[in-house]
């Protein structure tokens, strides 16, 4: 590599930044990233790949180029006048207690608390109904940094073991530990190498199943593919050597398992995933002969357990539904399928089995209705919500007398809400209490139409007595895929910016979930530019009617949300005065090639395929940058994202700063021991919002004020 690469620019950077003499100086331009004579023929066509270099974090020159881009980055930010400001009001904002929906276990209760400004949030548990609420585990005391985050929990069904997954720096990467609730007694050694998968406990609680991959081979946990995910049973207090392997498929190195125990204990229901394909096999795993039996062979539709009655299994299913329905399934007779919830015009979003009866949440134009229906399908309650907004975090059992809930809109808080099953009315259990006043603000929903007219909805959100002079900063964020649906969240960082005289608004663009399963596959593949042209749509509706102008326009999106700003920054930069693109998989044709990359091939396709890379090829952000004037631009990613790999956004940051003939800064906002976002402590995530807001608001041209 050292031949090809142009050795006088590489020096030139490291004098520039100071790196080789020790000079703390920021920079006057961006730090010149070196190139490599890289080019990939790829179905007839020569891809050019000048920045390979950076896919590798071992190598030097990458963690010299990190480096420097690290320090002209925070240079450009420091340079902000008054971003402390921001931080402090963002603080205040989100020092409140904040208090997850409990969950029951034997005669436990067990939720999550944040008292407001703690890293991570805190596991307590209720020993006995009536006695005092006590810290089980509390994440904060596992770093200094509280970088190391909770990353799942699961209770025995006595109540008296917990499982609980930690992560470190935001990798996927979990391990699993066990203890005695009472004692407070380590269970054993931990489980190792575990992704996307949550141990299930058996009926009589003494071990659990889950997924796991093998130890990567090439000591590279945060590069390497993840491929051959295999399913063990684990009996609490043994080693993971001893671990029965209970299912695999050798011959499927992409296919995934996620254990579900059936109501009566006798069955484990296998689901079998492959990538992020919303369709799954459903495999019968019967525990007492070991037997492994499918129920769906093939990939035809997305079924998720819910429960069962004996040989009659209920699923969730989207088969000859696309917006979702509930169906009864008899294990003997698995081809006679009986409807129990009909497939209705609004999608559904999430179905719990509680108390007897199914709790169906539906979205209608993105909003939360819930309904109950018995188990033959019978509807019998629609609840009446505390207002237009988000439901999610169902809490209960199927033997439960209650289900417990989290509600919140963009300016109302989540609280925990309680239904007792005899009528509409809700109960509030646990709300929380934030400095500001949710009647000085305006969430509104309108309706515009995306290029070719189909009608897209976006939710609004500023503070009353806004006026529509198209002078007002705006920031967009959306994020349009794997069916995904963005429904209204809280955040007090929004309220901030609201505070700062900002607008708010988020499109819920096709390749979402929030119309079912057609706006999905409007939005997936090579239908992927519809995702895009909806974007510009919002951005355009909120000039033509006066919220904003491009001058004031600020486009913000996460993952494949990044995705979209890049193609924004490569397509319609005009359109914007500052883009963030964060996380972002913006390397189209190489993204599958890394960690779980490949599971994303069913959303976007693969450039191994020639059909597909004609369309990726064509938006791909990294491929299809050119020289021509950027809006600003801050690209931000973390060290120890282990799903999508910071090669993306390295590579994306050297080719748009070697392409900007503009004056508007483009630089890299590199986290230290972060990952994906998962898990990210508190402090680190207030300083990336003062941090994204302080560059849009310096880049709008305004000056943050003293005090907000």
């Amino acid at each position: 590599m050292h031949s090809v690469m142009t050795r006088r620019t590489l020096a030139g950077a490291l004098i520039f930044t100071g790196v080789l003499a020790g000079c703390q100086v920021a920079p006057p331009s961006a730090p010149v990233s070196p190139t490599v004579n890289v080019v990939d023929q790829l179905h007839g066509q020569a891809v050019a790949d000048p920045y390979r270099y950076l896919e590798d974090p071992q190598h030097s020159d990458t963690q010299v180029w990190v480096e420097s881009q690290r320090q002209f980055g925070e240079a450009q930010l420091a340079a902000i006048d008054n971003r402390e400001v921001i931080e402090a009001r963002i603080s205040e904002l989100w020092n409140y207690e904040k208090v997850g929906a409990p969950w029951f276990r034997g005669d436990r209760e067990f939720f999550f608390r944040n008292d407001g400004l703690q890293s991570q949030s805190v596991l307590y548990v209720v020993d006995k109904p009536g006695t005092e609420a006590r810290v089980l585990l509390d994440p904060n005391t596992l770093s200094d940094a509280g970088t190391v985050a909770l990353s799942g929990v699961s209770v025995s069904p006595d109540g008296n073991i917990l499982g609980y997954g930690l992560s470190e720096s935001g990798s996927d990467w979990q391990r699993w530990q066990f203890v005695d609730i009472t004692s407070g007694e380590t269970l054993g050694e931990p489980l190792e190498w575990i992704k996307f998968s949550t141990p299930q406990w058996d009926k009589a609680g003494q071990g659990v199943w889950y997924a796991r991959y093998d130890a990567p081979k090439g000591g590279n946990k945060l590069e390497e593919v993840n491929h051959f995910q295999k399913l063990y049973y684990h009996r609490i207090g043994d080693p993971q050597s001893k671990d029965k392997l209970v299912f695999e498929r050798p011959d499927q190195p992409e296919w995934g398992f996620a254990p579900q125990l059936s109501d009566d204990g006798r069955t484990l229901v296998i689901s079998g995933w492959q990538g992020t394909d919303r369709r799954n096999r459903v495999f019968f795993l019967d525990l007492d002969s070991g037997q492994v039996t499918p129920l769906v062979e093939e990939l035809i539709a997305e079924f998720s357990f819910l429960g069962n009655d004996g040989d009659r299994y209920y699923f969730k299913t989207d088969l000859d539904a696309p917006n979702g329905r509930i169906v009864a399934i008899d294990r003997q007779k698995p081809e006679q399928w009986q409807t129990l919830v009909a497939e209705s015009d609004y999608p559904i979003d999430s179905v719990k089995l509680v108390n007897d009866q199914f709790v169906v949440v539906r979205l209608k134009d993105v909003l939360a209705n819930v309904r109950v229906y018995s188990l033959n399908g019978e509807a019998r309650h629609e609840l009446a919500l505390p207002g237009a907004g988000r439901v999610v975090g169902l809490q209960g059992r199927r033997t439960d007398k209650s289900l417990y809930f989290s509600f919140n809109s963009t300016i109302h808080p989540a609280g925990v809400y309680r239904y007792d099953f005899d009528g509409p009315q809700v109960a509030a259990h646990r709300l929380p209490q934030v400095a500001f006043d949710p009647e000085q603000y305006v969430s509104e929903q309108v309706f515009y139409q995306s290029k070719d007219g189909t009608r897209v909805p976006m939710l609004i959100t500023y503070k009353k007595g806004l006026e529509k002079n198209g002078d007002n900063p705006t920031l967009l964020y959306a994020y349009g895929g794997f069916n995904i649906s963005v429904t209204p969240r809280f955040s007090p960082a929004t309220i901030a910016w609201l505070d700062m005289g900002g607008v708010y608004a988020v499109p819920n663009l096709r390749g979402g979930g929030e119309y079912g399963l057609h706006w999905h596959q409007g939005g997936m593949r090579d239908n992927k530019q519809n995702v895009f042209d909806d974007y510009y749509a919002a951005a355009e509706y909120l000039i033509a009617e006066g919220y904003t102008r491009s001058e004031r326009m600020g486009a913000y999106g996460r993952s494949n949300g990044g995705l979209l700003m890049g193609a924004a920054l490569t397509q319609r930069p005009e359109l914007f005065a500052a883009v963030l693109p964060a996380v972002g998989v913006l390397d189209m044709l190489r993204y599958h090639k890394f960690t779980i990359g490949w599971a994303w091939v069913p959303e976007y396709g693969s450039a191994d395929v020639a059909e597909d890379f004609a369309f990726l090829r064509a938006y791909s952000p990294y491929h299809n940058v050119t020289e021509r004037a950027y809006p600003a631009t801050m690209v931000m990613t973390a060290d120890h994202d282990d799903r999508v790999v910071p090669a993306h956004s390295y590579k994306f940051t050297a080719a748009m700063q070697a392409a900007q003939t503009g004056e508007a800064p483009i630089f890299a906002r590199i986290e230290h021991n972060a990952g994906h976002g998962a898990g990210k402590p508190t402090a680190m995530r207030i300083a990336e919002q003062r941090d994204i807001y302080a560059f849009l608001w310096h880049s709008f041209g305004l000056t943050i004020p003293e005090r907000l």
